[in-house]
C-alpha cells in the first residue's frame, strides 16, 4: 500500500507540473497589492534630499488592468501605446510605466523587482537632476505628483522577446500621473516633509482621503483585444486549471488503484 500511496504522489506531482510549472500573483491578490504600495511608498518617504511634496501613493485598479494586459504580451519594452492617453486609462491625462523581468519565473519577487528600480538612485544627482546611467525607474518610483500605481506579474513559457528565450516573469507597473516630464525634478525639497501639500502627514508624505480613496473600474483597454479577443477586467484563465485539477487526480487515483489491483506485481522498489 505504501508503494501505491508513493507512486499517486509522485504522479501527482508530475501532474501538477505540467499545469503550471509556477504560481505568481494576481492583480487582485491583497497581499500583492499591498506589497506593491508599501514598496513603493517606503522609496518615497526615504528620498534624499528629503521631499516637501511627496505625496502617498496608493492603487488603481485600471492601471493594474492595463499592466497586465500588456505584460501578457511579453515584450521587454514600454507600452505603445503609452502617448495615447484614453487607452491607458480612462481618466488620467497621462500615464507612467516600469518594467522588470527575470528567469527562472520563481526569482521574481516584488520588492526585488521594485528594489532593482530603487537601487538607481546611486546613479542619480538630485541637484543637478541628472544621471551617470540609467535612473528613469527610480525618478518615477519617487515622482511626487505620481500617486496611483497599478502593477501585474506575468508568467512567459516562451521567454520574454527582446530579452530571453527561457521561461521567464515580466513585472509592469504603471502609474498615475506620469512621472520623468522633461527637465523637470522629481520632487521639491524646499522646507519640512508635507511643507508643500495640504492634508495629513505620514511618513514624510501627503496624504488625503479623496486622493486616496479606491475606485472600480467596469473598463479594460482596446488594444488588449490585439491579443486576446476575450480579454475582460477581470482574469479567468485560472478556472480551467482549478476545474481540471480535481478531475485528473481523481482519475489518477482510480487508474493507480486499478493497475495495483490488477497487476500487484507492477511496483517494484529496491
Amino acid at each position: 500500500m505504501g508503494s501505491t500511496v508513493a507512486m499517486l504522489l509522485w504522479m501527482w506531482v508530475l501532474l501538477d507540473l505540467g499545469v503550471c510549472s509556477v504560481s505568481l500573483p494576481e492583480i487582485s491578490d491583497k497581499k500583492f497589492i499591498d506589497e506593491c504600495v508599501r514598496e513603493h511608498n517606503r522609496a518615497r518617504s526615504s528620498v534624499s534630499p528629503p521631499a516637501s511634496d511627496m505625496l502617498y501613493m496608493t492603487w488603481d485598479d485600471a492601471l493594474a488592468i492595463t499592466a497586465r494586459a500588456w505584460a501578457r504580451r511579453c515584450i521587454f519594452g514600454h507600452n505603445i501605446y503609452l502617448k495615447e492617453v484614453r487607452r491607458m486609462h480612462p481618466n488620467f491625462s497621462s500615464v507612467g510605466e516600469n518594467i522588470w523581468t527575470g528567469y527562472p519565473p520563481s526569482s521574481f519577487g516584488v520588492s526585488n523587482a521594485i528594489q532593482s528600480w530603487v537601487d538607481e538612485k546611486q546613479v542619480y544627482n538630485y541637484q543637478a537632476n541628472s544621471c551617470s546611467h540609467i535612473c528613469g525607474h527610480y525618478t518615477q518610483v519617487v515622482w511626487a505628483t505620481s500617486y496611483k500605481v497599478g502593477c501585474a506579474v506575468v508568467l512567459c513559457p516562451k521567454g520574454v522577446m527582446d530579452f530571453d528565450d527561457r521561461e521567464g516573469a515580466i513585472f509592469v507597473c504603471n502609474y498615475a500621473t506620469a512621472g520623468n516630464m522633461r527637465g523637470k525634478q522629481p520632487y521639491k525639497s524646499q522646507g519640512a516633509p508635507c511643507s508643500e501639500c495640504e492634508g495629513t502627514c505620514e511618513n514624510s508624505l501627503c496624504r488625503s482621503q479623496e486622493r486616496d480613496s479606491q475606485k472600480s473600474y467596469n473598463w479594460a483597454p482596446d488594444w488588449a483585444a490585439d491579443q486576446d479577443p476575450a480579454f475582460t477586467t477581470s482574469d479567468y484563465t485560472y478556472v480551467p486549471v482549478l476545474v481540471a485539477r480535481p478531475i485528473a487526480l481523481i482519475f489518477t487515483f482510480i487508474a493507480a488503484y486499478a493497475a495495483h489491483y490488477f497487476y500487484p506485481n507492477v511496483f517494484c522498489y529496491e
